[in-house]
């Protein structure tokens, strides 16, 4: 159970998908604006976080590896990631059509969000079991909800401030995205401490 947490915790916090790894920048500064928008993507990443751990994990561990296809890793999770985000995008337009639209061209880029294709890697490549894995997927959509809703908060105020005129726009956006992603760096060590 505590290996649980450190798991969770590590990925909301200390490894950060957005912060940490620079993983998922593009839907990051493009969403950030509106912490609404922001919110729903938040959503919409942690239920394909969790999806496609759900389908990539034993695709990996019961048809890849036995049959010698691991080669084929990157190829077979960015189509299944692919599915799950054009099944979520028709439920979302369904459903609810003014964050569909609020989303915009976001949505369907979560396909290539490389936080999500990063997370599915990770649980490999770290041997997580299934449960390892699903908590870390739902760390790692937790820590993304956490950098967008504190950014989103950054960002009203940037907008708001006098900005030198060479530095409005993305230069700022960028600077002030490198002071969020520092603070994080303060989290380290706080897991191990936290739970020792």
């Amino acid at each position: 159970m505590k290996e649980l947490f450190i798991i969770l915790f590590s990925a909301i916090l200390v490894d950060n998908f957005v912060l940490s790894k620079f993983l998922g920048i593009c839907s990051f500064l493009g969403v950030s604006k509106n912490l609404k928008t922001a919110m729903g993507m938040s959503g919409a990443v942690i239920l394909v976080m969790l999806a496609s751990t759900a389908l990539t994990w034993p695709i990996q561990i019961f048809l890849l590896n036995p049959m010698h296809l691991a080669f084929l890793q990157t190829l077979v999770f960015i189509l299944v990631i692919a599915a799950l985000v054009q099944m979520i995008e028709m439920v979302m337009k369904k459903t609810m059509p003014p964050l569909y639209n609020a989303l915009g061209i976001y949505l369907p880029l979560i396909t290539t969000n490389c936080a999500v294709l990063g997370v599915a890697i990770l649980n490999i490549t770290k041997s997580y079991s299934f449960l390892d894995a699903m908590i870390n997927a739902l760390g790692g959509g937790l820590g993304y909800m956490l950098s967008l809703f504190l950014f989103s908060g950054v960002r009203s105020k940037v907008d708001k401030a006098d900005v030198p005129a060479a530095l409005k726009g993305l230069p700022i956006t960028l600077i002030a995205a490198s002071l969020v992603a520092v603070s994080f760096f303060g989290f380290k060590g706080l897991v191990e401490n936290l739970f020792s």
